[in-house]
């Protein structure tokens, strides 16, 4: 009996110890050996009615630069040898720093006037996830985002609770003010304009605005040195806008990240896809990691992201046709957008349904794109 006693429990040791079990246990493949050969980076800065003929060559220049500023960001923390998620986490804070994208110092304005930001952040490692929804005074809501992921045992924080934990982590915090763009509160004026106009609300804003409603009164005032030249009035739309990045770094890991101010002219707290993960956003070692952008509710009723991955996995489709598939569901839907998105083989597709989307990329071999128009 003592002998019996014995093997059942080396035999136990032995299955725990095994190396077949535990990649059962583990959700994805372990990190492999490094290898800069395999880096890769992918960002956008939004979808939606960007066409040539609304551009002027300032503004065609400054968005060409930030993207390439956005990206530089980005690959030198993955050519010094950094992770997937410090890579996307740096090219989405500068493009949340810049005044021209929607997503931080350049995000729309809701109905009465106020900013209020999305954010999220996925490790393909071990399907970790972290996101923040209705921030107003937070600087870089990717980095609540990856607080929240890192020092929280939550997924999800929202408002002003979601500011009170960036608060105790230390992050930067901001008056209302710092958010406040010339050009985006001319778009909200634009947008309050064409529903008093059309005499009805629009769909996700009803009641329908009356005028003196419409008397947008910005929270915090005017800051002094913010305001956007006339040419770089935005032309993304009022349902779209919003920046991300997908990366692989040298140990074969992927991540996403995904920000946005939202949908101009949104009321009662709406959200959109950016922060729920399996929709705007998503990252696994097994499949890809995926970052959208566009119309939120529809990439919200299609799972866009999850859908992607399942279909690289599941049917073990190729990357660019398990993208283009699904973003084909969301246009017989009615929706419209784009994503990008990245195999741990260093695949890549960034497809696009809308006029336009601000796009880049760039591989450990040098090759890099920066691209604006279909």
């Amino acid at each position: 009996m003592l002998f019996s006693r014995f093997f059942r429990t080396a035999l136990l040791a032995a299955l725990l110890a095994s190396p077949v079990l535990l990649q059962a246990q583990s959700a994805t493949p372990a990190t492999a050996a490094p290898d800069a050969s395999r880096i890769t980076l992918v960002i956008h800065g939004g979808a939606g009615t960007i066409t040539r003929a609304l551009m002027t060559p300032e503004k065609e220049k400054a968005y060409q630069d930030a993207l390439n500023q956005a990206l530089d960001a980005g690959y030198a923390v993955l050519k010094k040898g950094g992770t997937a998620l410090d890579a996307v986490e740096a090219s989405v804070r500068f493009m949340e720093d810049s005044p021209l994208f929607n997503a931080g110092k350049g995000a729309v304005f809701t109905h009465d006037g106020r900013n209020e930001m999305d954010a999220a952040v996925m490790d393909g490692r071990n399907l970790a996830a972290g996101s923040v929804a209705g921030v107003t005074v937070v600087r870089n809501p990717i980095r609540a985002a990856r607080a929240v992921m890192e020092q929280s045992e939550h997924v999800l924080l929202t408002g002003p609770g979601a500011e009170q934990f960036a608060r105790e982590k230390g992050l930067d915090i901001v008056p209302p003010s710092y958010f406040y763009t010339e050009a985006r509160h001319q778009q909200l004026q634009q947008a309050l304009a064409e529903e008093r106009k059309a005499g009805t609300p629009d769909q996700l804003n009803t009641p329908a605005a009356t005028p003196e409603k419409s008397k947008v009164k910005l929270k915090g005032g005017k800051p002094q040195s913010t305001a956007l030249p006339e040419s770089q009035i935005f032309t993304e739309g009022k349902k779209y806008g919003t920046v991300g990045a997908v990366a692989l770094d040298q140990f074969g890991n992927l991540a996403a990240a995904t920000s946005t101010g939202g949908m101009t002219n949104k009321r009662y707290g709406r959200v959109g896809d950016a922060p729920i993960i399996g929709c705007g956003t998503y990252a696994d070692n097994q499949s890809c990691a995926v970052s959208c952008t566009g119309w939120g509710e529809y990439f919200i009723r299609a799972t866009v992201a999850r859908d992607i991955a399942a279909r690289v996995e599941y049917l073990h489709q190729p990357l660019a046709e398990a993208a283009q598939a699904t973003l084909d569901k969301v246009g017989k839907m009615g929706g419209d957008g784009g994503l990008i998105a990245l195999d741990r083989q260093g695949n890549i597709t960034l497809p696009f349904n809308s006029a336009g989307m601000y796009r880049a990329y760039i591989k450990a071999n040098g090759e890099r794109q920066v691209q604006i128009y279909k």
